[in-house]
């Protein structure tokens, strides 16, 4: 999941569970609010791997190296207690009223814990059991990017900050509409670009939607009455739905596609239902088998596939990749000590072999990445390239 969304679930956990306040409150800091900070950080902690991928040459680190030992639940309790300790030394510094070392360990070991937590719902891979086992378990729940997940997280922290303070509560509601109301045209623009488009009336439902979470408690202020602490469980409480809905649309996608396996009686060695965006309705199943992999895109509201009973497979529409026929280039590609690292963080692999004047071309791709505009490359292509003789003239992640 991305790192912002991570640091706002992390804020929400503080105040919902933890009693913690703002992050910016017009006041010194206390226990409640270094509370929240320290979940928030130690939220967004496991993503600071990626600053060593940045000053690095090695562009293997985003597989070898992202999701490891700062996501490590062997290794949690290692960089709770430093962070809680580095708290301590800047509080002391500040003369802040701060939580004990002890309270603040625990604190961040909570929201390193949902970092970790909400990566695995997604589909890239996690190695959890580092430095022990390198493996990356996935659940394959939410997309990497879920708006409507950021949105849920989001919006009943705002709504708390607006309609906490009597005096300022017509001005920051009016604020965080006049904000929020253009976010979904935004966003629909955005998935227009990169090939998943959204449907005008989800759009318009959304707009409208923000309204009346804005505007609604404004009225005879209703919203006032509500508690502080309310809001942020509510948000809680939604989000934690939302991830159950999403895990059950995921059981019957992946229902879906081991049928179709069944059905066409595939030899298969993996398989999966992949989260695809804009919304929780929309997978991507995928069926790696001994020759190639099989795909087959899904909506969750579309009738022919709501007709569970249906068992002719030709039915279902699907996408066949097959592997290239095996050759000399590509055994020797497999050798590679990049490939092989390629070849074991890819889930569906698929390798194409081709020329391009006198040079041999290799590429494996992993499926598992969705390529959602089909005029562009898969993400996750890694392409080396030959002479005619033999001799390797290049190799990294196609551009």
């Amino acid at each position: 999941m991305d790192t912002i969304t991570h640091g706002i679930a992390g804020a929400l956990i503080g105040k919902a569970v933890l009693r913690g306040s703002d992050l910016f409150p017009p006041v010194d800091m206390d226990e409640r609010r270094i509370a929240t900070w320290a979940v928030m950080l130690g939220s967004i902690f496991p993503d600071a791997d990626v600053f060593v991928d940045l000053i690095s040459h090695n562009e293997m680190l985003m597989i070898t190296w992202h999701r490891s030992l700062t996501h490590s639940l062997l290794m949690l309790p290692i960089w709770s207690v430093l962070l809680a300790a580095g708290t301590c030394a800047i509080a002391r510094w500040r003369k802040w009223d701060a939580p004990s070392l002890l309270k603040l360990t625990g604190l961040y070991a909570v929201g390193i814990l949902s970092h970790i937590l909400l990566d695995l719902v997604t589909t890239f891979g996690t190695m959890i059991w580092s430095p022990l086992e390198w493996s990356r378990p996935a659940w394959d729940i939410l997309f990497i990017v879920d708006f409507t997940f950021t949105a849920i997280v989001l919006v009943p922290q705002l709504l708390a900050w607006a309609y906490e303070d009597p005096n300022r509560t017509r001005r920051r509601a009016v604020l965080m509409w006049a904000i929020f109301t253009p976010a979904p045209f935004l966003i629909s623009r955005l998935a227009e670009v990169v090939g998943a488009p959204i449907a005008p009336m989800a759009v318009f439902l959304a707009t409208v939607l923000f309204t009346v979470i804005f505007l609604l408690p404004a009225l005879r202020g209703w919203g006032l009455r509500v508690p502080y602490l309310a809001w942020s469980r509510a948000g809680l409480a939604m989000a934690m739905v939302y991830v159950l809905a999403a895990a059950y649309a995921h059981h019957v996608a992946f229902q879906r596609i081991r049928d179709f396996a069944r059905e066409e009686k595939l030899d298969v060695d993996t398989i999966g239902a992949l989260p695809l965006p804009p919304s929780l309705w929309h997978w991507d199943g995928l069926v790696r088998a001994s020759r190639g992999v099989y795909e087959v895109r899904m909506d969750l509201g579309d009738r022919l596939l709501r007709d569970t009973s249906a068992t002719d497979a030709s039915a279902i529409e699907h996408t066949y990749y097959p592997d290239a026929p095996p050759n000399n280039f590509i055994d020797e590609a497999r050798r590679l000590p990049d490939v092989q690292k390629v070849l074991w963080f890819s889930r569906f692999p698929v390798t194409r072999f081709h020329r391009e004047g006198p040079d041999a071309v290799v590429e494996f791709s992993d499926l598992r990445f969705a390529q959602i505009r089909k005029d562009r490359p898969n993400s996750f292509t890694y392409q080396v390239r030959f002479a005619s003789d033999g001799a390797l003239l290049s190799q990294g992640w196609l551009r």
